[in-house]
């Protein structure tokens, strides 16, 4: 799923995550049917939520009154932006204000509200390719495979539009070799070049996203590339001054996504190499991994905001094109911190 834009700057340099699932059934033109929704919301340090526990707590409460229910009981219209408007006065209610709220009402869709509103729609395919550019010896300049994912957001969109804007490419790259319609095909390039190829048809499109693999992928908005690299790390934890089973030693199988922004390369075609920025990564990970975190100098406090923010600035000591850090300690539940 898209993570939104990175418009934080200043003060403004950490924000509280959280996602909540719950079910429910509604009834419209296509008849009854039923979904498995995720409310995710992300909030500044001053939004209302203490915690990222707090903002998950809250927007449990915030679909509680949904869940397992008819939506047509609770709203005159149940489509996904009409649900979105609804839980987001429910939090609001609450004392929360999110930055940004989204609802994943399929596992390949969904709306969102950041400043404007849009709509997600993510789509696979199957493809080969190898870079004739990299360095000799270079995996990557083997003829090898993936499967691909795209996720397409335009402004006020409709997932059904961006279905059909999307099937003719979809139908060509399938189970095809991507050099047969880029010279050089990097996550980034292939961005462009689908930009290229949506934008007429999907004048809202604001951004789209290429998952190379499920650990590495590439935004693009039609003028910057970010890249991103997913890490992954154990450890245990107290985190200090809690009041509840925080308060306990306990641990997490914590997650991570590095995200980079720099000028494309104009001869390997890429912003920078995805195995360069794990490696760059790496002892910030390693200083992490196994270890319990309370005890290490920075982390005393042992909750994960601290904990994005340490690694945030750890890595950009080692990455200067690091654009944030996001960490999670449990599905969708941490915080996002850009490097001071």
């Amino acid at each position: 799923m898209p993570h939104g834009r990175d418009n934080i700057t200043g003060m403004e340099s950490l924000l509280y995550t959280a996602e909540v699932p719950f079910e429910a059934a509604r009834r419209d033109g296509r008849g009854w049917h039923g979904h498995s929704f995720r409310l995710r919301a992300r909030v500044r340090a001053d939004g209302g939520a203490a915690d990222p526990d707090a903002l998950a707590g809250a927007c449990a409460a915030a679909v509680a009154p949904l869940d397992y229910t008819l939506l047509n009981e609770h709203l005159d219209d149940p489509a996904d932006p009409r649900v979105l408007d609804e839980l987001g006065r429910r939090l609001e209610a609450a004392g929360v204000v999110p930055h940004r709220l989204a609802l994943r009402s399929a596992p390949d869709r969904g709306v969102g509200r950041e400043g404007g509103a849009w709509a997600w729609r993510a789509f696979r395919f199957e493809a080969a390719h190898r870079l004739p550019y990299v360095p000799e010896g270079h995996p990557c300049g083997r003829m090898h495979g993936h499967g691909y994912l795209v996720v397409l957001e335009a402004a006020g969109g409709d997932p059904e539009a961006l279905g059909e804007a999307w099937a003719p490419l979809g139908q060509a790259l399938d189970r095809a070799c991507l050099n047969d319609f880029l010279d050089n095909p990097t996550s980034e390039l292939i961005a462009v070049w689908l930009w290229e190829q949506l934008r007429p048809r999907c004048p809202g499109l604001i951004r789209l996203h290429v998952h190379e693999t499920e650990h590495s992928g590439c935004t693009y908005d039609g003028a910057q590339h970010t890249i991103w690299k997913a890490q992954r790390f154990e450890a245990a934890t107290c985190v200090a001054d809690a009041d509840d089973t925080r308060a306990r030693l306990h641990g997490h199988g914590y997650r991570l996504r590095v995200h980079v922004t720099a000028p494309l390369d104009r001869v390997l075609g890429w912003t920078l190499d995805y195995g360069d920025v794990k490696a760059a990564f790496a002892p910030v990970r390693e200083a992490l991994d196994h270890q319990r975190l309370d005890t290490i100098a920075g982390l005393e406090s042992g909750d994960v905001a601290s904990l994005a923010a340490w690694a945030a600035r750890a890595a950009r000591q080692r990455l200067p094109e690091l654009l944030r850090v996001d960490c999670y300690e449990r599905d969708g539940v941490g915080a996002i911190a850009w490097p001071e």
